[in-house]
């Protein structure tokens, strides 16, 4: 494999990983409502998820999943209940930070769903993998996850941090619960860009239209 490949690699996995998405902005409402600690609990699971779904794809799991109908339309509704659910919960918020809510962070697991949940994650590894690798070569394969893990944890950690920063101009109940509600709204936004999101993914090349696999 050609060291020239590790630095666009590196490039895309950061793009793709430090660009808003519904798992930054929880990222971002954790390091606003929780201990730091938690906000990081969260990130590792979503990083490992992410990188158990982008092996998995490498290793033919999207090639063998397109046979299955309706597929990548029951992927993107559990996305989006899952998006809900938890727009729901910021909604819902009261503000307070409290032993109780700490209690209720989102943890180590919903980070995990979340990526086997998100069809932009799906898009991301396949595009990814088709781009920087071929013919499902193990070598490269492992490389390029190797690159990801790091960057990915690094990027969303970021999220976590920027948060944290936050929170020291949302103390008040009053404030962070406009926070949550802005949160919330961008997570809604999140699910009709899923709804949508089929038709995006066929106008830039992420799937071919004949085929229904993964393109670049």
């Amino acid at each position: 494999m050609s060291f020239a490949l590790l630095l666009p690699m590196a490039a895309f996995a950061l793009a793709a990983s430090i660009s808003p998405g519904p798992v930054n902005l929880v990222c971002l409402s954790s390091g606003t409502r929780y201990r730091l600690r938690q906000g990081f609990w969260f990130v590792s699971g979503a990083t490992l998820g992410f990188i158990a779904l982008f092996l998995a794809i490498g290793l033919g799991l999207h090639s063998a999943l397109v046979w299955i109908p309706g597929f990548d339309r029951l992927l993107t509704w559990a996305g989006i209940a899952f998006l809900l659910y938890l727009s729901y919960r910021l909604a819902t918020d009261d503000g307070k930070i409290s032993d109780k809510a700490l209690g209720n962070a989102p943890g180590f697991w919903t980070g995990a769903a979340m990526q086997w949940l998100n069809p932009k994650a799906w898009f991301a590894s396949a595009s990814g993998i088709g781009a920087y690798t071929s013919g499902g070569d193990l070598i490269q394969l492992a490389v390029f996850s190797s690159l990801y893990l790091p960057i990915c944890w690094l990027s969303l950690s970021t999220w976590v941090l920027a948060g944290r920063f936050l929170r020291q101009y949302v103390q008040r109940p009053g404030l962070l619960r406009t926070v949550n509600c802005v949160l919330a709204a961008l997570l809604l936004i999140s699910c009709l860009y899923l709804i949508l999101g089929q038709d995006a993914a066929l106008a830039i090349g992420y799937i071919d239209p004949a085929s229904q696999q993964p393109t670049v």
